[in-house]
This record gives C-alpha cells, sequence and structure tokens, in this order.
C-alpha cells in the first residue's frame, strides 16, 4: 500500500471525488508492478502520488464538461489516461500505445479497476483518417511540433489537444506554429491547474482544432 500523503487528500478529493479509492488501488497496482515490468523507475514509487497521479488527475480540470470521447496517446503506464478515466467516469476513454508490454498492463489495469477502456495498440498516425476524438491527451511524448503532428489528426474540429508540458511550454508554441497552423491547431494557450494546492502545478498547452478543419493535412513538405 501506498497511502495519499496528508498534503495531497484536498487536492485529490477535490478532482477524484468519490472516484478516489479508483486511484489508490490504481497507484497500488503502480508501486507494485510498475519497476519490475518497466512502466516507472525504482525512484517513482515514493513520488507516485504527487508527481504522477495527483499530476495527471488535475488535467481533468482542463477538459470540457460536456466532452464525450477522449484519447490518450502513449498511454505507457496508463499516465494521464487511466487516470482520466477515473476522473471522468463519462468519458469514453481510448489509450494509444505502441508497445505490447504496455497494452498487456493497460488491459489487466482496466480489468482490475473494471474503467471500461479501450486499449489500442497502435501508433497514432496509424489512425489518421479512421478515428477522431473531442479530446486528446498526452504527457512526455514529444516536443509539441512533432506531437501536433500526430495528435492534431486524431482531434474532431471543433476538438481539443491537451499536452502536458513543463518549463518549456511557451518555447514549444513558438516552434510548433507553422505546423499547428498547416494541421488546423487555433489558439493555443498554456494553463496551470493546482495552483495552491500542489507544490509544482500542472501544465497544460491547449490547442483547438479549427472548425472544418483539412483531413488531409499531414505537415510533411
Amino acid at each position: 500500500m501506498l497511502p495519499l500523503p496528508d498534503p495531497l487528500r484536498p487536492a485529490a478529493e477535490r478532482v477524484l471525488g468519490d472516484r478516489l479509492e479508483f486511484a489508490e488501488r490504481f497507484v497500488d497496482l503502480l508501486a507494485e508492478q510498475g519497476p519490475e515490468r518497466g512502466l516507472i523507475g525504482p525512484r517513482e514509487v515514493d513520488r507516485l502520488w504527487e508527481r504522477h497521479l495527483l499530476n495527471c488527475a488535475l488535467m481533468a480540470d482542463a477538459i470540457p464538461s460536456d466532452a464525450r470521447t477522449l484519447a490518450d496517446v502513449g498511454s505507457g503506464a496508463g499516465l494521464p489516461g487511466v487516470v482520466l478515466a477515473i476522473a471522468r467516469p463519462d468519458l469514453s476513454v481510448t489509450l494509444i500505445e505502441t508497445m505490447q508490454r504496455r497494452t498487456t498492463w493497460l488491459e489487466e489495469v482496466d480489468a482490475e479497476l473494471g474503467l471500461g477502456l479501450e486499449v489500442v495498440r497502435a501508433r497514432a498516425e496509424d489512425l489518421h483518417g479512421q478515428r477522431t476524438f473531442e479530446v486528446v491527451t498526452a504527457r512526455a511524448v514529444a516536443a509539441l511540433d512533432k506531437l501536433a503532428r500526430w495528435t492534431l489528426p486524431l482531434v474532431e474540429d471543433g476538438g481539443v489537444l491537451l499536452a502536458m508540458k513543463g518549463s518549456s511550454a511557451a518555447d514549444e508554441i513558438v516552434k510548433a506554429e507553422k505546423v499547428l497552423t498547416k494541421l488546423g491547431g487555433v489558439d493555443p494557450t498554456i494553463a496551470q491547474y493546482g495552483t495552491g494546492e500542489v507544490e509544482v502545478p500542472t501544465t497544460v498547452v491547449q490547442v483547438r482544432r479549427r472548425a472544418k478543419a483539412s483531413r488531409k493535412g499531414d505537415a510533411r513538405g
């Protein structure tokens, strides 16, 4: 068992509500199996709640309240996809991951927690032209210019890409400007969630996909 630290409980209870029990079970699974299965480093176990679970849970504040479909690209250990499925049970959540051992883990987590997830083993690019979602999320996958090429074609017209970033967020937006424009991404903004609740707030780059954006744009050439 890896108990939720008392200083973090108010934020966890606010964002997770009566779903906190699911988050506790997920943290225990990560702590027990994550290092040996290559999902997280051994040193991350003691920091799972603040650095990973709650950091991802706060991202739920960025998801539109009326959203119904979400895809998490490069889900890995389930961060943030599994956490967002816990925080927003009203969402239909699809986890997109390329590595077999990770998709196996995600399927096991879904079976254990009963979250009703869809786990897809594929590259994001493989789904271009086939699937779109109201919200697409990513955490620690790639710089924004490269990430946009992979993810924006999965965002439905009028939907939003939510990319968890760090201190380089502003620079990444500048460098990605041409790619975002070509792919129909508009109004890139940076928002922080959890200010005053956690020591390091969650930084999210939000990019909306222009309505009637071309489905053909792929930023090549």
